[in-house]
C-alpha cells in the first residue's frame, strides 16, 4: 500500500519527518457468510445495460504492483466476456495520481479512476481551509453519482458511507481499510510469564510491569523515525476520544481544548507509554527494523498498523503472535474499536461517453468472487462484508471489523497558521521529544492550535 496518509501527517506537524512505513495493509477477518478457508461462490452480477459497439474504456490506477497485476488479469476476462470493449488502462506514481486525476477529468479523456478514500473534507465548521482534491472535483460536477448502481449494495455500508459519501451522495465504492491502533503481542511470552491480554489501561500498565520484572521489555517501535511513535499511540488516543469527527469539530469549534480535564488523562498517559512502556533504546531503533525485533522475541508487544504483519511473518514464520486494539481506557468497552483509513476505491467519470461500459466494468469487478480475489492479490482488509483473507492479521482482527471506526488524521485538517505542536502525539514526549510534563505539553499544543485558530476568525 502506498506511504500517503503518514507522508500527510508528517507536513502537517512541519516535523520535517519522511513517512515510509504504510507498507500493504492487512486482509480481514472470517464472517458467518464465507468461512476464512472458502471464498465466496461465483455470482452473476447484477443486471447492468451491457455497452454496445466497439468501446475503448479508460482506466486510470496508481502504481501498487500487486494490484497492477490484478488488473491486467481482470482486464484480459473482462475483455473476453465483453469482446467489443478495450481496456485501456494507465498506470501512475502514487503521488502523481490526484494531478493527473484532475487533468484528465477536466480534459474529459479517462472513463474510470482508481481515487483514495474520501478524507480531510472541508467542514462546515472550518475556517478558510482547502478542500481536498475529491471534494472540488464532486462540487465542480466530474465525479458521477452511483447512489443507485446496484454493485454499491456489494460493500459495507459503513465504508460507502465513510469513505465515498458526500452531501448524501455516493460517488465512490472503497476497497479497502487499513487499521493502525493495535498492539501486536508475543502469544508465547504472555503463556509463559501468565499474563492475561489486556482489555484495560490498568491492565496493560500490569502487564508491561510484570514483564519488566522478569526483565523483558514491554514494547518497541522505529523510534528513530518518529513517527511510529505517535501512530503507535493512535489507538490510545481513539479509546479515549471514539468519536473521532465529534472530537475534530470540537476542537474547531471550542468545546474541546487539548488541556482540557479528558486530554490532560491522554496526554499523562502518553507519557506512560513513551517513558515506561516503551523499551530502553527505542528512540534508536529504524522503522523498518522494529518489526523484525519483535519477531525476534526481544519484546512482549509492538503497537502498530496492521501493514507490519507481513514483515513480522517474514521475520519469523513460525512466530506466535496476536493483534488487539490499544487498551487506552479503563472502561473495556471504549476498548473495543480498531482505527484506521480507507485506501483506494473505484468513481466514474460524470461526462464519460462510455457510461454503460464503466458500470459494467465496476459491476464486475464488484462481483464477490472477483473482489475476492483483488483482496487476495492486494492484501487489503475488504469492505465487503462476505469477503474474508485467510491470514494471521485477519484472524485477529476479525472480532473487531464491525468495530471500525475513521482515525482522527482523516478528519483532521489543521488552521492556517496553527504551531507545530498542534497535534495530539506522544512522541513529543521524552525519549523520543523534548516534553517531560503533561500539562506543559497540553498547553503548548492548545496555544499552537489556538494560533491557528485566531488567525482564521
Amino acid at each position: 500500500m502506498r506511504k500517503t496518509f503518514l507522508f500527510s501527517m508528517a507536513v502537517l506537524a512541519v516535523l520535517g519527518m519522511i513517512l515510509s512505513a504504510c507498507a500493504p495493509a492487512a486482509p480481514a477477518p472470517a464472517t458467518e457468510n464465507a468461512p476464512a478457508n472458502q471464498a465466496p461462490a461465483a455470482t452473476n452480477p447484477p443486471a447492468a445495460q451491457a455497452p454496445a459497439g466497439q468501446v475503448t474504456l479508460r482506466v486510470l490506477v496508481h502504481q501498487n504492483p500487486p494490484m497492477v497485476d490484478y488488473m491486467n488479469t481482470f482486464n484480459q476476462k473482462f475483455q473476453s466476456k465483453y469482446p467489443n470493449v478495450t481496456v485501456d488502462m494507465s498506470v501512475v506514481n502514487a503521488n502523481d495520481l490526484s494531478t493527473v486525476t484532475q487533468t484528465r477529468l477536466t480534459a474529459g479523456d479517462v472513463d474510470v479512476v482508481d481515487m483514495f478514500g474520501f478524507a480531510n473534507g472541508s467542514q462546515a465548521y472550518m475556517k478558510k481551509v482547502d478542500p481536498p482534491n475529491w471534494q472540488t472535483l464532486i462540487d465542480a460536477g466530474y465525479l458521477m453519482d452511483i447512489t443507485d448502481q446496484p454493485f454499491v449494495k456489494n460493500y459495507d455500508p459503513a465504508a460507502i458511507k465513510d469513505a465515498g459519501t458526500y452531501n448524501g451522495k455516493v460517488y465512490e465504492v472503497n476497497l479497502g481499510r487499513v487499521v493502525y491502533s493495535g498492539i501486536f503481542y508475543n502469544k508465547d511470552m504472555f503463556d509463559a510469564n501468565k499474563v492475561n491480554v489486556p482489555t484495560t489501561w490498568s491492565e496493560l500498565v500490569t502487564a508491561c510491569e510484570t514483564f519488566k520484572k522478569a526483565n523483558i521489555p514491554c514494547m518497541t517501535a522505529g523510534g528513530k523515525d518518529g513517527w511510529p511513535i505517535f501512530v503507535g499511540g493512535y489507538g490510545l488516543l481513539g479509546s479515549l476520544f471514539p468519536d473521532q469527527a465529534a472530537l475534530v469539530q470540537g476542537l474547531w469549534t471550542g468545546t474541546m481544548k487539548w488541556n482540557d480535564a479528558k486530554p490532560l488523562e491522554m496526554w499523562k498517559k502518553y507519557q506512560i507509554y513513551a517513558r515506561d512502556m516503551m523499551e530502553s533504546g527505542a528512540s534508536g531503533i529504524a522503522g523498518d527494523a522494529a518489526p523484525g525485533r519483535f519477531a525476534s522475541g526481544a519484546v512482549a508487544m509492538f503497537p502498530g498498523g496492521s501493514w507490519y504483519a507481513s514483515a513480522i511473518e517474514a521475520a519469523q514464520p513460525s512466530f506466535k503472535w496476536g493483534y488487539i486494539p490499544f487498551p487506552g481506557s479503563d472502561n473495556a468497552a471504549d476498548n473495543k474499536y480498531l482505527f484506521g483509513k480507507y485506501d483506494q476505491g473505484w468513481v466514474i467519470a460524470a461526462k464519460t461517453p462510455n457510461k454503460d461500459a464503466a458500470i459494467q466494468y465496476l459491476t464486475e469487478f464488484s462481483d464477490p468472487a472477483s473482489y475476492q480475489a483483488f483482496a487476495n492479490a492486494v492484501g487489503f482488509i475488504p469492505t465487503q462484508a462476505n469477503v474474508t483473507l485467510n491470514t494471521q492479521i485477519g484472524k485477529e482482527v476479525a472480532p473487531y471489523q464491525a468495530n471500525f471506526k475513521v482515525g482522527y488524521e482523516q478528519y483532521w485538517v489543521a488552521p492556517k497558521g496553527a504551531g507545530q505542536y498542534a497535534n495530539p502525539w506522544a512522541s513529543y514526549f521524552k525519549p523520543f521529544g523534548t516534553y517531560d510534563d503533561p500539562q506543559a505539553l497540553a498547553d503548548k499544543v492548545q496555544a499552537d492550535l489556538q494560533s491557528g485558530l485566531d488567525a482564521v476568525k
